[in-house]
């Protein structure tokens, strides 16, 4: 049996249609959401689709904002 994940982090980005997505690292799981509150909750759910059994599911997540910002010089 795999010992389970201390904690998954997921990348955030801005998505370019609106909204957000968050890729996490080292696990297939990818969602998206038109605002944080409702990806907080499409993550949370996320992961527990991906870990079926509650022993394997990591501790905690992490969402690392990204944000690009482009400036002219």
């Amino acid at each position: 049996m795999e010992k389970p994940l201390e904690e998954v982090v997921f990348i955030v980005e801005e998505a370019p249609e609106g909204g957000y997505i968050a890729k996490a690292l080292g696990v297939s799981i990818i969602t998206e959401a038109d605002d944080l509150e409702t990806l907080r909750s499409q993550v949370l759910d996320a992961v527990r689709c991906h870990f079926t059994e509650e022993k394997q599911r990591p501790r905690l997540i992490r969402l690392h904002m990204v944000k690009d910002e482009v400036l002219a010089s």
